[in-house]
């Protein structure tokens, strides 16, 4: 018996999984022959291990694929979906005071999907919908780290010494906070335009911050979560995430190995604890 005899298949067996060409053409990522010469350039890995045989085989359902970096979505279930979320709408998929919640953006797609984190019904702007529960584990709690870039229109003219205090830190009722980035877009006519960076999860952070430093918020938009950005998507629009898009995402949510196994990674659920409110 030849060393590698015990791992192929007895005698009239088919092999279990399913050849890498097969499944990453299925995904759209490129034909089994372009595939199959970025196996031999060592730019695919499975589970984190770099793949150098062709006839690889693995199991879409649990295996996790990534090529050049970017992780490479096999489960067809899961749906990842862009909302502009509208001002006056409620970040909850059943709102039991009645108000306009976000169930009339979802009628496009059969899955059951759930809000990633929350905005204020009056702060507008890019929202994550999606049945990924894992994903929307690592997108939403605070301890992940994930960025998130808003724009708000505030009273008063907002001076240099400002942005600089909101870099440099300030002290709010539950503790000490600063932004990743502040910029001031403009200020003209008694307001101001200013984009802020920020990673942090608590409550109406944004407008807490601008109000402690003398600027409360008239109008209040998110632009960008993690590495998604809003682009030119009107409010009240919402659409499927591209391929670069969800690939993005789902390489973002695979760099913390470290997830703690807990329920919220299971199931996404719209009274999710971990759901922060801008």
């Amino acid at each position: 018996m030849t060393p590698d005899d015990s791992v192929l298949p007895a005698m009239g067996e088919a092999p279990e999984g399913v050849r890498l060409q097969k499944v990453l053409a299925n995904a759209g990522v490129a034909s089994r022959r372009v595939i199959e010469q970025y196996i031999v350039e060592g730019r695919i890995r499975v589970n984190g291990q770099t793949v150098t045989e062709l006839g690889r085989r693995i199991d879409p359902e649990s295996d996790l694929v990534d090529v050049d970096g970017t992780a490479v979505q096999l489960d067809v279930s899961k749906r990842y979906v862009m909302l502009n979320k509208p001002t006056g709408v409620v970040s909850t998929m059943k709102d039991e005071n009645g108000r306009p919640d976000l169930r009339r953006f979802t009628d496009e797609w059969p899955e059951r999907l759930y809000n990633v984190g929350r905005l204020d019904a009056e702060t507008s702007g890019l929202l994550i919908l999606t049945n990924d529960g894992d994903l929307a584990h690592v997108l939403a709690h605070p301890s992940f780290g994930v960025t998130k870039v808003y724009i708000a229109k505030v009273d008063g003219l907002v001076t240099a010494q400002t942005i600089s205090t909101l870099t440099r830190g300030i002290e709010l009722e539950d503790g000490p906070i600063k932004a990743d980035k502040a910029r001031l877009l403009d200020a003209s006519r008694g307001s101001s335009l200013v984009e802020l960076t920020l990673h942090s999860g608590r409550n109406r952070i944004v407008r807490r911050m601008m109000a402690a430093v003398g600027h409360p918020v008239d109008e209040l938009v998110r632009r960008q979560f993690g590495p998604l950005h809003l682009g030119a998507l009107p409010a009240g629009k919402a659409r499927e995430l591209s391929k670069i898009e969800r690939g993005a995402l789902l390489t973002l949510s695979r760099q913390d190995s470290a997830v703690p196994a807990t329920s919220d990674r299971t199931q996404a659920s719209d009274k999710d604890p971990i759901q922060e409110i801008e």
